[in-house]
């Protein structure tokens, strides 16, 4: 095999690369030999067709075989040989092949570039915790009762009322026709939620308990069935129940029914969720300022085939005149991701940062205990993608690169009430809004 460069300008490199035609003979003769044990044919014995009936019925698919493997060989080689850092998928064109033939190619690719990384006293971040309050603890406590109320019968003489739990069955038609799932045994609705069709509920207040009560109402459009999509529809329904809405107790019995020990515990719960709610908005904002200073810092080209293409992959679901109209931003943000990617990647590379299976793993545990009684699901989605499973790999594996970053960088703790976080992710999102505000305006 011979390899040379042919031109070599930025980050694109071309190599020419000719395999002569007695290699490639060679192959085909190996290739010839190893298909006697596999090849069938009428009139030989298994495994004693000759070579030459087999390249007469197979030549030429064994030709194609074999080129396509010394391809793929002899171009990996060349680029070990350059120590070329590929990116993407370099690109083969034929020259001259065919057999008995010298096969000539050139390989155009696309190499990552070659930069210094800053060092990490360059970098500085705030770090935010967050300190809540009793108040605010038993306002949330207060949200969680109302949300799990409970109903107690009414009265038989009692009619409907809004915030009343009604239980009824139906019989509907459209156009005086039954249809499929035309009727419901024991539905529960929240007089007021207009949770059932719209305009359905306050068609049922003012009822009584026995009452059949006739409802026109319109089905969705986004119906299963098609033809019954924004059909005015009736129907008729026997109220089975009415009950009224009791004020939640909140004590340990209730505490236990949300899932926590007692009272105590369940309050404990309930800061830690406030907390964590604030902490995972105001870490994105240190994560941003980490990566917003990596970007500005590290200055390099980028290979045209990456940024292309990952602009193909955010515009995929786009119109082409929103692709037009949006092309510059775009453009600006692949470049930015493609960077950062680089960078953090180099970073994780120069202090052998790894994702094992296990910690895949255990991070498809964590989403399948958020998850319960979807756990099969879950695993199921995994399996029939395991797309999805890389990409979490890359989640994993950046969110390992920020974690060194904060522990070698200056961190500045801060600590802010939950008023306070709250105004800091206020600011830190009306920036971004003005930021693009900014950018519509300017064009």
């Amino acid at each position: 095999m011979k390899v040379e460069v042919q031109s070599k300008k930025g980050l694109k490199t071309s190599l020419s690369i000719i395999i002569d035609k007695k290699t490639i003979k060679k192959k085909i003769e190996e290739r010839l030999l190893e298909l006697q044990s596999e090849v069938s044919l009428k009139g030989f014995r298994p495994g004693k067709v000759p070579p030459s009936v087999i390249k007469s019925q197979f030549g030429k698919a064994v030709y194609g075989d074999v080129i396509d493997k010394l391809l793929k060989e002899s171009s990996a080689k060349a680029i070990e040989q350059n120590k070329i850092k590929v990116a993407g998928q370099p690109k083969i064109d034929l020259k001259t092949f065919g057999e008995g033939k010298d096969l000539n190619y050139t390989l155009e690719i696309d190499s990552l570039p070659e930069f210094e990384l800053k060092p990490f006293d360059k970098f500085q971040a705030t770090e935010y915790t967050v300190k809540t309050n009793n108040k605010l603890v038993e306002e949330k406590l207060k949200e969680i009762a109302k949300q799990h109320k409970n109903f107690i019968d009414k009265n038989k003489d009692d009619k409907s009322e809004k915030g009343d739990q009604l239980i009824f069955d139906y019989s509907a038609t459209v156009d005086g026709n039954k249809f499929e799932g035309s009727e419901g045994k024991g539905v529960q609705i929240e007089l007021g939620k207009d949770l059932f069709l719209k305009d359905f509920d306050k068609q049922l207040i003012g009822v009584k308990k026995n009452e059949t009560k006739k409802v026109q109402a319109v089905l969705p459009s986004n119906h299963p069935k098609e033809e019954l999509a924004n059909k005015k529809t009736l129907f008729e329904c026997k109220i089975i129940g009415l009950k009224k809405p009791r004020e939640t107790l909140v004590d340990d019995n209730f505490a236990k029914l949300m899932g926590a020990k007692d009272l105590i515990d369940l309050k404990k719960l309930i800061e830690k969720q406030i907390i964590s709610q604030y902490k995972q908005a105001l870490d994105s904002i240190t994560k941003k300022e980490i990566l917003d200073q990596l970007e500005k810092s590290h200055k390099f080209d980028l290979p045209k085939n990456l940024v292309d293409n990952e602009i193909a992959t955010m515009t995929r679901n786009l119109k082409d005149k929103d692709k037009d109209k949006h092309k510059d931003a775009n453009e600006k943000l692949a470049k930015s991701r493609i960077k950062l990617g680089l960078v953090l990647n180099e970073y994780g590379e120069k202090n052998n940062l790894k994702v094992t299976d296990a910690e895949i793993d255990a991070e498809i545990q964590k989403q399948i205990r958020g998850m319960p009684g979807q756990e099969k699901m879950v695993i199921e989605y995994y399996k029939k993608n395991p797309h999805v499973a890389q990409s979490l790999k890359g989640a994993i594996y950046e969110e390992k690169i920020i974690k060194l970053l904060k522990s070698k960088i200056k961190l500045t703790s801060k600590q802010l009430s939950t008023q306070e976080a709250e105004k800091v992710i206020s600011d830190f999102n009306g920036s971004k809004n003005k930021a693009k505000t900014k950018k519509i305006s300017k064009k």
